[in-house]
C-alpha cells in the first residue's frame, strides 16, 4: 500500500485544527500541523501535496513563508492555499503576490475543504 499523501497546515486555531483533521482523515490524507516557520521550510522539502496557511497567523509569518517556498525550485511545485477573513482584500492581494496558489475566505475554505482534500489526495 502506498503512503498517504501529506498535507501541512500552518495555523493555531484549535477549532479549525479539528475540522481539518476530520476532513483529512475522510480523504485519506496524512495531516501535520506546524507552528514554527523553520519547521515549515524544513518539512516542505519532503514534498507534501499541499500546504495550508492561516494568513492571519502572524507569528508564523505566512507571507514570508509563501515567498520563500515559491522562491525555491525544490518547493515551488507544492500547492499553497491561504485562508483569511473575507474583508481582508489587501492581505489577499499580498498573498497572491507572494505566490499563494489559492486564497480563500475562511468560510469558503471551510465549505470547500472536502473537495480540496479529495483533489490533493488524488480522489475524484
Amino acid at each position: 500500500m502506498t503512503e498517504p499523501k501529506r498535507v501541512l497546515a500552518v495555523l493555531n486555531d484549535l477549532f479549525f485544527t479539528v475540522k481539518l483533521s476530520d476532513a483529512a482523515k475522510r480523504a485519506g490524507l496524512a495531516l501535520e500541523f506546524i507552528k514554527d516557520p523553520n519547521d515549515v521550510l524544513e518539512k516542505a522539502k519532503t514534498r507534501p501535496s499541499l500546504i495550508i496557511f492561516d494568513l492571519n497567523y502572524e507569528a508564523a509569518g505566512p507571507l514570508d513563508l509563501i515567498t520563500r517556498l515559491k522562491g525555491s525550485a525544490e518547493t515551488r511545485p507544492i500547492s499553497l492555499i491561504g485562508f483569511l477573513s473575507h474583508v481582508q482584500g489587501e492581505l489577499k492581494q499580498k498573498a497572491h503576490e507572494a505566490g499563494c496558489d489559492m486564497v480563500m475566505a475562511r468560510s469558503a475554505f471551510s465549505q470547500n475543504l472536502p473537495q480540496i482534500f479529495k483533489r490533493h489526495a488524488g480522489i475524484g
